[in-house]
Protein backbone atom coordinates (compact mmCIF):
# COMPACT_ATOMS: atom_id res chain seq x y z
CA UNK A 1 0.00 0.00 0.00
CA UNK A 2 1.41 3.30 -1.06
CA UNK A 3 1.21 7.16 1.35
CA UNK A 4 -0.67 8.24 -1.90
CA UNK A 5 -3.62 5.63 -1.37
CA UNK A 6 -3.73 6.22 1.95
CA UNK A 7 -4.06 9.97 1.19
CA UNK A 8 -0.75 11.30 2.07
CA UNK A 9 1.41 13.15 -0.59
CA UNK A 10 4.56 12.60 -1.52
CA UNK A 11 7.96 13.84 0.17
CA UNK A 12 9.44 16.91 -1.58
CA UNK A 13 12.61 15.67 -0.88
CA UNK A 14 12.23 12.82 -2.40
CA UNK A 15 11.03 14.37 -5.44
CA UNK A 16 13.66 16.77 -5.62
CA UNK A 17 16.38 14.24 -5.61
CA UNK A 18 14.86 10.86 -6.21
CA UNK A 19 13.87 10.88 -9.83
CA UNK A 20 17.11 9.46 -10.54
CA UNK A 21 17.41 6.44 -8.33
CA UNK A 22 13.56 5.71 -8.81
CA UNK A 23 14.10 5.35 -12.38
CA UNK A 24 17.04 2.85 -11.12
CA UNK A 25 14.83 0.95 -9.31
CA UNK A 26 11.73 0.35 -11.92
CA UNK A 27 14.44 -0.25 -14.52
CA UNK A 28 16.08 -3.02 -12.99
CA UNK A 29 16.47 -6.11 -14.61
CA UNK A 30 18.82 -8.23 -11.97
CA UNK A 31 18.39 -8.56 -8.32
CA UNK A 32 20.44 -6.78 -6.73
CA UNK A 33 20.21 -6.67 -2.71
CA UNK A 34 22.98 -3.79 -2.34
CA UNK A 35 21.58 -1.43 -4.79
CA UNK A 36 18.26 -1.77 -3.48
CA UNK A 37 19.22 -1.31 0.34
CA UNK A 38 21.16 1.91 -0.41
CA UNK A 39 17.85 3.20 -2.47
CA UNK A 40 15.32 2.89 0.71
CA UNK A 41 18.18 3.27 3.18
CA UNK A 42 17.69 7.06 1.56
CA UNK A 43 13.94 6.49 2.36
CA UNK A 44 13.62 5.01 5.24
CA UNK A 45 10.23 6.76 5.43
CA UNK A 46 9.13 3.91 2.80
CA UNK A 47 10.78 0.85 5.19
CA UNK A 48 9.11 2.64 8.09
CA UNK A 49 5.41 2.67 6.47
CA UNK A 50 5.66 -0.51 5.66
CA UNK A 51 6.32 -2.01 8.33
CA UNK A 52 3.97 -0.12 10.34
CA UNK A 53 1.14 -1.71 7.59
CA UNK A 54 2.19 -5.30 7.67
CA UNK A 55 2.92 -5.55 11.82
CA UNK A 56 -0.92 -3.37 12.06
CA UNK A 57 -2.41 -5.58 9.29
CA UNK A 58 -1.33 -8.88 10.91
CA UNK A 59 -1.72 -7.64 14.64
CA UNK A 60 -5.12 -7.37 13.88
CA UNK A 61 -6.03 -10.28 12.61
CA UNK A 62 -4.27 -12.29 15.74
CA UNK A 63 -6.09 -10.28 17.65
CA UNK A 64 -9.21 -11.10 16.12
CA UNK A 65 -8.39 -14.53 16.26
CA UNK A 66 -7.66 -14.15 19.90
CA UNK A 67 -11.12 -12.59 20.70
CA UNK A 68 -12.64 -15.75 19.10
CA UNK A 69 -11.12 -17.68 21.17
CA UNK A 70 -11.89 -15.55 24.53
CA UNK A 71 -15.39 -15.26 23.56
CA UNK A 72 -15.95 -18.82 22.01
CA UNK A 73 -16.84 -17.55 18.58
CA UNK A 74 -14.29 -19.47 16.90
CA UNK A 75 -16.83 -21.70 14.94
CA UNK A 76 -19.07 -19.08 13.84
CA UNK A 77 -16.20 -16.72 13.10
CA UNK A 78 -13.97 -19.39 11.14
CA UNK A 79 -14.97 -18.09 7.71
CA UNK A 80 -14.99 -14.38 8.55
CA UNK A 81 -11.23 -15.16 9.63
CA UNK A 82 -9.99 -16.52 6.45
CA UNK A 83 -11.45 -14.28 3.89
CA UNK A 84 -9.59 -11.38 6.12
CA UNK A 85 -6.36 -13.61 5.89
CA UNK A 86 -6.30 -13.45 2.24
CA UNK A 87 -7.62 -9.96 1.58
CA UNK A 88 -4.57 -9.20 4.05
CA UNK A 89 -2.24 -11.22 2.13
CA UNK A 90 -3.65 -9.74 -0.78
CA UNK A 91 -3.78 -5.88 0.45
CA UNK A 92 -0.18 -6.38 0.91
CA UNK A 93 0.73 -7.22 -2.41
CA UNK A 94 2.54 -10.11 -4.63
CA UNK A 95 5.48 -11.34 -1.71
CA UNK A 96 2.62 -12.16 0.46
CA UNK A 97 0.28 -12.97 -1.93
CA UNK A 98 3.36 -16.13 -3.23
CA UNK A 99 3.56 -16.98 0.60
CA UNK A 100 -0.16 -17.74 0.40
CA UNK A 101 -0.32 -19.41 -2.75
CA UNK A 102 2.31 -21.67 -1.07
CA UNK A 103 -0.11 -22.58 1.81
CA UNK A 104 -3.05 -22.98 -0.36
CA UNK A 105 -1.31 -26.48 -1.21
CA UNK A 106 -1.10 -27.53 1.59
CA UNK A 107 -4.39 -29.19 3.14
CA UNK A 108 -2.60 -31.39 5.39
CA UNK A 109 -1.06 -28.05 7.31
CA UNK A 110 -3.91 -25.61 7.09
CA UNK A 111 -7.16 -26.41 7.90
CA UNK A 112 -10.15 -26.05 5.13
CA UNK A 113 -11.91 -23.04 6.08
CA UNK A 114 -8.63 -21.06 5.53
CA UNK A 115 -7.18 -23.62 2.59
CA UNK A 116 -10.89 -22.53 1.16
CA UNK A 117 -10.04 -18.77 0.94
CA UNK A 118 -6.05 -19.02 0.40
CA UNK A 119 -7.03 -21.18 -2.98
CA UNK A 120 -8.21 -18.05 -4.68
CA UNK A 121 -4.84 -16.52 -4.24
CA UNK A 122 -3.79 -18.31 -7.64
CA UNK A 123 -5.89 -16.85 -10.15
CA UNK A 124 -9.01 -14.65 -8.77
CA UNK A 125 -7.22 -11.26 -7.53
CA UNK A 126 -8.09 -8.60 -8.42
CA UNK A 127 -7.39 -7.90 -11.49
CA UNK A 128 -5.83 -4.13 -12.53
CA UNK A 129 -8.01 -1.82 -15.29
CA UNK A 130 -8.18 -3.09 -19.00
CA UNK A 131 -7.64 -0.05 -20.38
CA UNK A 132 -4.24 -0.04 -18.58
CA UNK A 133 -3.49 -3.15 -19.35
CA UNK A 134 -4.35 -2.69 -23.44
CA UNK A 135 -2.32 0.68 -22.97
CA UNK A 136 0.92 -1.89 -21.80
CA UNK A 137 -0.17 -4.21 -24.76
CA UNK A 138 0.48 -1.48 -27.23
CA UNK A 139 3.57 0.31 -26.03
CA UNK A 140 5.49 -2.59 -25.30
CA UNK A 141 4.58 -4.28 -28.69
CA UNK A 142 4.36 -1.18 -30.34
CA UNK A 143 1.05 -1.88 -32.20
CA UNK A 144 -2.52 -1.14 -31.46
CA UNK A 145 -4.58 -4.08 -30.40
CA UNK A 146 -6.84 -4.30 -33.04
CA UNK A 147 -3.77 -4.84 -35.45
CA UNK A 148 -2.38 -7.57 -32.92
CA UNK A 149 -5.77 -9.47 -32.47
CA UNK A 150 -9.19 -10.61 -34.15
CA UNK A 151 -10.71 -10.61 -30.72
CA UNK A 152 -9.91 -10.24 -26.95
CA UNK A 153 -11.82 -10.51 -24.14
CA UNK A 154 -13.01 -7.64 -22.47
CA UNK A 155 -11.95 -8.54 -18.72
CA UNK A 156 -9.35 -10.62 -17.81
CA UNK A 157 -10.21 -14.65 -17.15
CA UNK A 158 -7.21 -14.92 -14.47
CA UNK A 159 -5.61 -12.60 -12.57
CA UNK A 160 -2.74 -13.00 -10.41
CA UNK A 161 0.16 -12.06 -8.02
CA UNK A 162 2.17 -10.64 -10.79
CA UNK A 163 0.04 -10.28 -13.99
CA UNK A 164 -3.12 -10.95 -15.36
CA UNK A 165 -4.45 -13.12 -18.38
CA UNK A 166 -6.82 -11.98 -21.23
CA UNK A 167 -8.23 -14.89 -24.05
CA UNK A 168 -7.50 -13.88 -27.17
CA UNK A 169 -7.10 -14.69 -31.07
CA UNK A 170 -4.33 -13.30 -33.20
CA UNK A 171 -4.95 -12.26 -36.59
CA UNK A 172 -3.39 -15.25 -38.06
CA UNK A 173 -6.07 -17.56 -36.24
CA UNK A 174 -4.24 -18.45 -33.29
CA UNK A 175 -6.56 -19.10 -29.93
CA UNK A 176 -4.01 -17.50 -27.45
CA UNK A 177 -3.59 -16.56 -23.67
CA UNK A 178 -2.12 -12.94 -23.35
CA UNK A 179 -0.09 -12.37 -20.00
CA UNK A 180 0.19 -8.66 -19.09
CA UNK A 181 2.10 -7.77 -15.89
CA UNK A 182 0.54 -5.46 -13.40
CA UNK A 183 2.40 -2.13 -13.29
CA UNK A 184 4.83 -0.63 -11.01
CA UNK A 185 5.65 -4.03 -9.70
CA UNK A 186 9.35 -3.61 -9.06
CA UNK A 187 8.62 -0.63 -6.29
CA UNK A 188 6.61 -3.02 -4.06
CA UNK A 189 8.90 -6.49 -4.78
CA UNK A 190 12.22 -4.39 -3.72
CA UNK A 191 10.78 -2.91 -0.40
CA UNK A 192 9.65 -6.14 0.63
CA UNK A 193 12.86 -7.85 -0.22
CA UNK A 194 14.17 -4.92 1.69
CA UNK A 195 12.74 -5.43 4.94
CA UNK A 196 12.78 -9.40 4.55
CA UNK A 197 16.10 -9.12 4.15
CA UNK A 198 17.05 -6.90 6.88
CA UNK A 199 14.47 -8.79 9.44
CA UNK A 200 16.48 -11.97 8.43
CA UNK A 201 19.74 -10.13 9.37
CA UNK A 202 17.98 -9.28 12.61
CA UNK A 203 16.62 -12.38 13.37
CA UNK A 204 19.69 -14.38 12.28
CA UNK A 205 22.02 -13.70 15.49
CA UNK A 206 19.13 -15.31 18.13
CA UNK A 207 19.23 -18.66 15.77
CA UNK A 208 21.07 -21.18 16.44
CA UNK A 209 24.21 -20.75 14.30
CA UNK A 210 23.17 -23.09 11.27
CA UNK A 211 19.53 -21.82 11.06
CA UNK A 212 20.75 -18.37 11.12
CA UNK A 213 23.73 -18.78 8.64
CA UNK A 214 21.72 -19.06 5.26
CA UNK A 215 18.57 -16.40 6.06
CA UNK A 216 19.73 -14.02 4.12
CA UNK A 217 20.68 -16.05 1.10
CA UNK A 218 17.27 -17.37 1.05
CA UNK A 219 15.66 -14.38 0.71
CA UNK A 220 17.92 -13.66 -1.78
CA UNK A 221 17.37 -16.47 -4.03
CA UNK A 222 13.68 -15.93 -3.41
CA UNK A 223 14.51 -12.01 -5.06
CA UNK A 224 16.53 -13.48 -7.71
CA UNK A 225 13.65 -15.76 -8.76
CA UNK A 226 10.79 -12.78 -8.43
CA UNK A 227 12.98 -11.04 -10.96
CA UNK A 228 13.52 -13.72 -13.18
CA UNK A 229 9.23 -13.45 -12.73
CA UNK A 230 8.88 -9.75 -13.69
CA UNK A 231 11.18 -10.84 -16.84
CA UNK A 232 7.92 -11.98 -19.35
CA UNK A 233 10.95 -13.09 -22.33
CA UNK A 234 12.84 -15.03 -19.63
CA UNK A 235 9.96 -17.18 -18.68
CA UNK A 236 9.03 -17.76 -22.47
CA UNK A 237 13.00 -18.93 -22.99
CA UNK A 238 12.34 -21.37 -19.38
CA UNK A 239 9.03 -22.20 -21.61
CA UNK A 240 11.19 -23.42 -24.29
CA UNK A 241 13.71 -25.16 -22.55
CA UNK A 242 11.00 -27.10 -20.53
CA UNK A 243 9.27 -27.90 -23.68
CA UNK A 244 12.64 -29.53 -25.24
CA UNK A 245 13.51 -31.51 -22.34
CA UNK A 246 9.13 -33.20 -22.38
CA UNK A 247 9.25 -33.39 -26.02
CA UNK A 248 9.21 -37.24 -25.83
CA UNK A 249 6.26 -37.40 -22.65
CA UNK A 250 3.00 -37.21 -24.41
CA UNK A 251 1.70 -37.06 -21.19
CA UNK A 252 2.77 -33.02 -20.43
CA UNK A 253 2.11 -30.14 -22.39
CA UNK A 254 3.61 -27.60 -22.88
CA UNK A 255 1.89 -24.02 -24.46
CA UNK A 256 4.02 -22.46 -27.55
CA UNK A 257 5.27 -18.97 -27.23
CA UNK A 258 4.41 -16.08 -29.64
CA UNK A 259 8.13 -14.36 -29.82
CA UNK A 260 6.30 -11.90 -32.00
CA UNK A 261 3.92 -10.92 -29.39
CA UNK A 262 5.73 -11.16 -26.65
CA UNK A 263 8.25 -8.44 -24.69
CA UNK A 264 9.40 -8.01 -21.34
CA UNK A 265 6.03 -7.04 -19.59
CA UNK A 266 3.37 -8.68 -22.09
CA UNK A 267 3.64 -12.81 -23.05
CA UNK A 268 1.68 -14.24 -25.79
CA UNK A 269 1.32 -17.86 -25.63
CA UNK A 270 -1.13 -20.52 -26.75
CA UNK A 271 -4.05 -21.33 -25.77
CA UNK A 272 -4.72 -24.00 -23.31
CA UNK A 273 -8.55 -25.80 -22.92
CA UNK A 274 -8.23 -27.30 -19.66
CA UNK A 275 -9.47 -27.30 -15.75
CA UNK A 276 -7.49 -26.60 -12.78
CA UNK A 277 -5.82 -29.88 -11.11
CA UNK A 278 -8.06 -29.10 -7.89
CA UNK A 279 -11.33 -29.23 -10.07
CA UNK A 280 -12.01 -32.63 -8.74
CA UNK A 281 -15.92 -32.15 -10.13
CA UNK A 282 -14.37 -31.52 -13.75
CA UNK A 283 -12.00 -34.00 -13.79
CA UNK A 284 -14.47 -36.76 -13.11
CA UNK A 285 -17.17 -35.35 -15.34
CA UNK A 286 -14.15 -35.82 -18.73
CA UNK A 287 -13.67 -39.14 -17.18
CA UNK A 288 -9.98 -38.19 -16.22
CA UNK A 289 -8.24 -40.51 -13.13
CA UNK A 290 -6.80 -38.13 -10.38
CA UNK A 291 -4.18 -40.96 -9.77
CA UNK A 292 -3.50 -40.93 -13.28
CA UNK A 293 -2.96 -37.21 -12.75
CA UNK A 294 -0.65 -37.39 -9.86
CA UNK A 295 1.34 -39.90 -11.39
CA UNK A 296 2.08 -37.75 -14.29
CA UNK A 297 2.26 -34.71 -11.91
CA UNK A 298 5.19 -36.92 -9.55
CA UNK A 299 6.95 -38.16 -12.35
CA UNK A 300 7.65 -35.09 -14.02
CA UNK A 301 8.41 -33.43 -11.25
CA UNK A 302 11.27 -36.56 -10.48
CA UNK A 303 12.48 -36.05 -13.78
CA UNK A 304 13.00 -32.50 -13.46
CA UNK A 305 15.07 -33.25 -10.56
CA UNK A 306 16.97 -35.83 -10.82
CA UNK A 307 16.76 -36.31 -15.15
CA UNK A 308 17.36 -32.97 -16.30
CA UNK A 309 18.07 -30.93 -13.12
CA UNK A 310 15.75 -28.01 -14.63
CA UNK A 311 12.36 -27.45 -12.08
CA UNK A 312 9.38 -25.71 -12.01
CA UNK A 313 9.60 -23.95 -8.38
CA UNK A 314 6.35 -23.02 -7.94
CA UNK A 315 3.99 -26.05 -9.41
CA UNK A 316 0.86 -24.71 -7.16
CA UNK A 317 -2.74 -25.76 -8.69
CA UNK A 318 -3.07 -22.24 -10.74
CA UNK A 319 -0.39 -22.72 -12.71
CA UNK A 320 -1.08 -26.64 -13.58
CA UNK A 321 -3.97 -27.66 -15.49
CA UNK A 322 -5.60 -31.32 -16.66
CA UNK A 323 -6.73 -31.58 -20.12
CA UNK A 324 -9.69 -33.85 -21.25
CA UNK A 325 -6.87 -35.36 -23.48
CA UNK A 326 -5.34 -36.81 -20.34
CA UNK A 327 -2.28 -34.69 -20.11
CA UNK A 328 -1.06 -32.50 -17.78
CA UNK A 329 -0.43 -28.58 -18.69
CA UNK A 330 2.66 -26.26 -17.46
CA UNK A 331 1.37 -23.08 -17.84
CA UNK A 332 3.69 -20.79 -15.67
CA UNK A 333 7.39 -20.86 -16.16
CA UNK A 334 8.49 -17.57 -14.35
CA UNK A 335 9.81 -19.42 -11.07
CA UNK A 336 12.41 -21.89 -12.46
CA UNK A 337 15.97 -22.97 -11.26
CA UNK A 338 18.77 -25.03 -12.81
CA UNK A 339 21.09 -27.64 -10.61
CA UNK A 340 24.67 -28.97 -11.19
CA UNK A 341 25.16 -32.12 -12.82
CA UNK A 342 26.86 -32.89 -9.59
CA UNK A 343 23.97 -31.88 -7.44
CA UNK A 344 22.03 -33.62 -9.50
CA UNK A 345 23.76 -36.42 -8.76
CA UNK A 346 24.23 -36.68 -5.14
CA UNK A 347 20.88 -36.48 -5.26
CA UNK A 348 20.01 -39.90 -7.27
CA UNK A 349 22.91 -41.06 -4.73
CA UNK A 350 20.89 -39.96 -1.41
CA UNK A 351 17.82 -41.81 -2.87
CA UNK A 352 19.61 -44.65 -3.30
CA UNK A 353 21.81 -44.57 -0.18
CA UNK A 354 18.03 -44.12 1.34
CA UNK A 355 16.09 -47.25 -0.39
CA UNK A 356 19.36 -48.98 1.20
CA UNK A 357 19.30 -47.32 4.60
CA UNK A 358 23.01 -46.56 4.19
CA UNK A 359 22.57 -43.70 6.66
CA UNK A 360 26.66 -42.93 7.43
CA UNK A 361 26.33 -42.79 3.30
CA UNK A 362 23.58 -40.26 3.49
CA UNK A 363 25.14 -38.51 5.77
CA UNK A 364 28.54 -37.83 3.37
CA UNK A 365 25.61 -36.83 0.57
CA UNK A 366 24.46 -34.16 2.98
CA UNK A 367 27.96 -33.02 3.38
CA UNK A 368 27.79 -32.85 -0.36
CA UNK A 369 24.90 -31.00 -1.20
CA UNK A 370 25.40 -28.48 1.32
CA UNK A 371 23.24 -29.15 4.75
CA UNK A 372 26.72 -29.94 6.17
CA UNK A 373 29.80 -27.98 6.04
CA UNK A 374 32.81 -30.52 5.31
CA UNK A 375 34.40 -30.54 8.39
CA UNK A 376 31.28 -31.73 10.43
CA UNK A 377 31.56 -34.84 12.42
CA UNK A 378 29.15 -36.92 10.81
CA UNK A 379 29.62 -40.00 13.30
CA UNK A 380 27.22 -38.95 15.87
CA UNK A 381 24.75 -37.77 13.49
CA UNK A 382 24.15 -41.20 11.59
CA UNK A 383 22.29 -42.34 14.61
CA UNK A 384 20.04 -39.64 14.57
CA UNK A 385 19.67 -39.91 10.76
CA UNK A 386 18.58 -43.46 11.10
CA UNK A 387 16.20 -42.75 13.66
CA UNK A 388 14.41 -39.72 12.17
CA UNK A 389 14.68 -41.60 8.27
CA UNK A 390 13.34 -44.89 10.22
CA UNK A 391 10.71 -43.70 11.93
CA UNK A 392 9.77 -41.44 8.79
CA UNK A 393 9.23 -44.46 6.42
CA UNK A 394 8.16 -46.97 9.31
CA UNK A 395 7.15 -50.36 8.55
CA UNK A 396 5.86 -49.72 5.33
CA UNK A 397 7.73 -47.90 3.41
CA UNK A 398 4.45 -46.31 1.96
CA UNK A 399 3.76 -43.64 5.15
CA UNK A 400 7.02 -42.08 3.78
CA UNK A 401 6.22 -37.93 2.77
CA UNK A 402 7.68 -34.92 2.71
CA UNK A 403 5.87 -33.26 5.95
CA UNK A 404 6.62 -35.55 8.00
CA UNK A 405 10.75 -35.56 6.93
CA UNK A 406 10.68 -31.41 6.99
CA UNK A 407 8.83 -31.96 10.53
CA UNK A 408 11.54 -34.80 11.88
CA UNK A 409 15.01 -32.17 9.89
CA UNK A 410 13.64 -29.07 11.72
CA UNK A 411 13.97 -30.86 15.34
CA UNK A 412 17.23 -32.12 13.76
CA UNK A 413 18.39 -29.07 12.91
CA UNK A 414 18.32 -27.57 16.51
CA UNK A 415 20.38 -30.07 17.55
CA UNK A 416 22.94 -31.18 14.91
CA UNK A 417 24.83 -28.21 12.29
CA UNK A 418 22.48 -28.78 9.42
CA UNK A 419 21.81 -25.96 7.21
CA UNK A 420 19.54 -25.42 4.72
CA UNK A 421 21.50 -24.11 1.53
CA UNK A 422 19.64 -21.47 -0.40
CA UNK A 423 18.91 -23.42 -3.45
CA UNK A 424 17.70 -26.39 -1.66
CA UNK A 425 14.84 -24.05 -0.24
CA UNK A 426 13.57 -23.94 -4.05
CA UNK A 427 13.69 -27.45 -4.23
CA UNK A 428 11.78 -28.25 -1.16
CA UNK A 429 9.33 -26.13 -1.60
CA UNK A 430 8.67 -27.60 -4.84
CA UNK A 431 8.37 -30.98 -3.48
CA UNK A 432 6.41 -29.94 -0.98
CA UNK A 433 4.11 -28.14 -2.76
CA UNK A 434 3.74 -31.01 -5.45
CA UNK A 435 2.87 -33.39 -2.58
CA UNK A 436 0.68 -30.99 -1.24
CA UNK A 437 -1.31 -31.06 -4.77
CA UNK A 438 -1.58 -34.51 -4.76
CA UNK A 439 -2.62 -34.76 -1.32
CA UNK A 440 -5.54 -32.67 -2.36
CA UNK A 441 -6.78 -34.72 -5.70
CA UNK A 442 -6.37 -37.90 -3.51
CA UNK A 443 -5.92 -37.28 1.04
CA UNK A 444 -4.63 -41.16 0.75
CA UNK A 445 -1.60 -40.81 -1.48
CA UNK A 446 1.80 -42.03 -1.18
CA UNK A 447 4.41 -40.18 -3.03
CA UNK A 448 6.36 -43.51 -2.59
CA UNK A 449 3.79 -45.47 -4.72
CA UNK A 450 5.27 -43.35 -7.67
CA UNK A 451 8.39 -42.34 -6.47
CA UNK A 452 10.15 -45.63 -6.04
CA UNK A 453 8.89 -47.50 -9.29
CA UNK A 454 10.35 -43.91 -10.95
CA UNK A 455 13.68 -44.51 -8.97
CA UNK A 456 13.67 -48.06 -9.57
CA UNK A 457 13.41 -47.90 -13.61
CA UNK A 458 15.99 -45.35 -13.70
CA UNK A 459 18.43 -47.23 -12.06
CA UNK A 460 17.61 -50.75 -13.51
CA UNK A 461 17.59 -48.61 -17.61
CA UNK A 462 21.39 -47.06 -16.24
CA UNK A 463 21.45 -44.54 -19.18
CA UNK A 464 24.46 -42.88 -17.88
CA UNK A 465 27.30 -44.51 -16.24
CA UNK A 466 26.85 -42.55 -13.31
CA UNK A 467 23.24 -44.47 -12.73
CA UNK A 468 24.71 -47.97 -13.64
CA UNK A 469 27.46 -47.42 -11.04
CA UNK A 470 24.77 -46.42 -8.18
CA UNK A 471 23.07 -49.68 -9.56
CA UNK A 472 26.16 -51.81 -8.59
CA UNK A 473 25.83 -50.17 -5.16
CA UNK A 474 22.24 -50.52 -4.71
CA UNK A 475 23.31 -54.47 -5.52
CA UNK A 476 26.00 -55.27 -4.43
CA UNK A 477 26.61 -54.83 0.07
CA UNK A 478 29.90 -55.71 1.60
CA UNK A 479 31.29 -57.32 -1.62
CA UNK A 480 27.96 -59.61 -1.93
CA UNK A 481 25.28 -59.56 -4.41
CA UNK A 482 22.00 -58.68 -3.25
CA UNK A 483 19.64 -61.27 -4.89
CA UNK A 484 16.47 -59.54 -2.46
CA UNK A 485 16.89 -55.84 -3.57
CA UNK A 486 17.26 -57.18 -7.79
CA UNK A 487 13.67 -58.84 -6.75
CA UNK A 488 12.53 -55.94 -5.07
CA UNK A 489 13.51 -53.40 -7.60
CA UNK A 490 12.07 -55.88 -10.48
CA UNK A 491 8.97 -55.67 -8.79
CA UNK A 492 8.83 -52.52 -7.53
CA UNK A 493 9.27 -51.37 -11.53
CA UNK A 494 6.66 -53.97 -12.38
CA UNK A 495 4.06 -52.09 -10.14
CA UNK A 496 4.12 -49.43 -13.16
CA UNK A 497 2.35 -51.15 -16.11
CA UNK A 498 4.01 -49.01 -18.51
CA UNK A 499 7.31 -50.54 -17.43
CA UNK A 500 8.42 -53.34 -19.91
CA UNK A 501 11.31 -55.39 -18.60
CA UNK A 502 12.74 -56.40 -22.16
CA UNK A 503 14.27 -53.29 -23.31
CA UNK A 504 16.07 -52.80 -20.04
CA UNK A 505 17.12 -56.56 -20.50
CA UNK A 506 18.66 -55.69 -23.32
CA UNK A 507 20.37 -52.87 -21.80
CA UNK A 508 21.50 -54.68 -18.90
CA UNK A 509 22.94 -57.42 -21.38
CA UNK A 510 24.60 -54.62 -23.58
CA UNK A 511 26.23 -53.46 -20.72
CA UNK A 512 27.74 -56.91 -19.27
CA UNK A 513 28.92 -57.24 -22.72
CA UNK A 514 31.45 -53.78 -23.00
CA UNK A 515 34.57 -52.68 -21.19
CA UNK A 516 32.60 -51.36 -18.46
CA UNK A 517 30.68 -54.10 -17.75
CA UNK A 518 33.53 -56.42 -17.06
CA UNK A 519 33.37 -56.11 -13.04
CA UNK A 520 29.94 -56.79 -12.74
CA UNK A 521 30.47 -60.07 -15.10
CA UNK A 522 32.92 -60.88 -12.65
CA UNK A 523 30.66 -60.48 -9.70
CA UNK A 524 27.32 -62.02 -11.26
CA UNK A 525 29.56 -65.03 -11.34
CA UNK A 526 30.68 -65.07 -8.30
CA UNK A 527 27.56 -64.59 -6.84
CA UNK A 528 26.01 -67.60 -8.75
CA UNK A 529 28.55 -69.90 -6.98
CA UNK A 530 28.37 -67.97 -3.75
CA UNK A 531 28.91 -69.79 -0.91
CA UNK A 532 29.56 -73.12 -2.53
CA UNK A 533 26.44 -73.63 -4.27
CA UNK A 534 24.37 -72.78 -7.22
CA UNK A 535 21.82 -69.95 -6.49
CA UNK A 536 19.43 -71.56 -8.63
CA UNK A 537 16.77 -70.99 -6.03
CA UNK A 538 17.17 -67.12 -6.83
CA UNK A 539 17.75 -67.52 -10.55
CA UNK A 540 14.04 -69.59 -10.35
CA UNK A 541 12.42 -66.47 -8.43
CA UNK A 542 13.66 -64.28 -10.76
CA UNK A 543 12.24 -66.45 -13.60
CA UNK A 544 8.87 -66.14 -12.00
CA UNK A 545 8.65 -62.58 -11.79
CA UNK A 546 9.32 -61.77 -14.81
CA UNK A 547 8.30 -64.87 -16.92
CA UNK A 548 4.81 -63.51 -17.64
CA UNK A 549 6.55 -60.71 -19.90
CA UNK A 550 8.88 -63.09 -21.33
CA UNK A 551 8.22 -64.44 -24.70
CA UNK A 552 10.48 -66.53 -26.52
CA UNK A 553 10.79 -64.29 -29.79
CA UNK A 554 11.20 -61.25 -27.94
CA UNK A 555 13.87 -62.73 -25.88
CA UNK A 556 15.73 -63.92 -29.25
CA UNK A 557 15.07 -60.09 -30.69
CA UNK A 558 16.62 -59.04 -27.33
CA UNK A 559 19.90 -60.88 -27.75
CA UNK A 560 19.90 -59.64 -30.73
CA UNK A 561 19.39 -56.38 -30.44
CA UNK A 562 22.05 -56.30 -27.33
CA UNK A 563 24.85 -57.93 -29.57
CA UNK A 564 23.90 -55.30 -32.27
CA UNK A 565 25.76 -52.38 -30.93
CA UNK A 566 29.14 -54.74 -30.56
CA UNK A 567 31.76 -56.05 -33.75
CA UNK A 568 32.56 -59.59 -33.63
CA UNK A 569 35.99 -58.89 -32.40
CA UNK A 570 34.74 -56.77 -29.67
CA UNK A 571 32.11 -59.10 -28.57
CA UNK A 572 34.54 -62.59 -28.36
CA UNK A 573 36.71 -61.18 -26.01
CA UNK A 574 33.64 -60.33 -23.91
CA UNK A 575 31.90 -63.26 -24.13
CA UNK A 576 34.63 -65.33 -23.45
CA UNK A 577 35.62 -63.19 -19.96
CA UNK A 578 31.83 -64.56 -18.68
CA UNK A 579 33.50 -67.62 -18.67
CA UNK A 580 34.40 -69.00 -14.75
CA UNK A 581 37.41 -70.90 -15.64
CA UNK A 582 40.98 -70.17 -17.33
CA UNK A 583 41.29 -71.21 -20.94
CA UNK A 584 45.01 -70.83 -21.61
Amino acid sequence: MSLEQLGFKSFDLEEAVGDVNRVSIEQMRRYDPQAIAQYYRYRPWRAIWRTFVVIWLFAGFFLGCKQDEWFDRTERNKGKRATQLRQILTRLGPTYIKVGQALSTRPDLVRKDFLDELVKLQDQLPPFSTPIAFAIIERELDRSIDEIYSEISPQPVAAASLGQVYQARLRSGEAVAVKVQRPNLLPILTLDLYLMRWAATWIAPWLPLNLGHDLTLIVDEFGGKLFEEVDYLHEGRNAEKFAANFQNDLRVKVPTIFWRYSSQHVLTLEWINGFKLTDIQKIRESNLDENDLIEIGVTAGLRQLLEFGFFHADPHPGNLFALSSGQMAYIDFGMMDQLSELTKETLVDAVVHLINQDYEALAKDFVNLGFLTPETDIHPIVPALETVLGSALGQNVRDFNFKTITDQFAELMYEYPFRLPAKFALIIRSLVTQEGLALSLNPDFKIVDVAYPYVARRLLTGESAHLRRRLIEVLFKNGKFQWQRLENLIAIARSDTNFDILPTAQLGLQYLLSEEGQYLRQQLILALVEDDRLHTEEVQRLWNLIKDDVKPSRLINVALGALAGFSTASVLPSVTSLMPFDRS
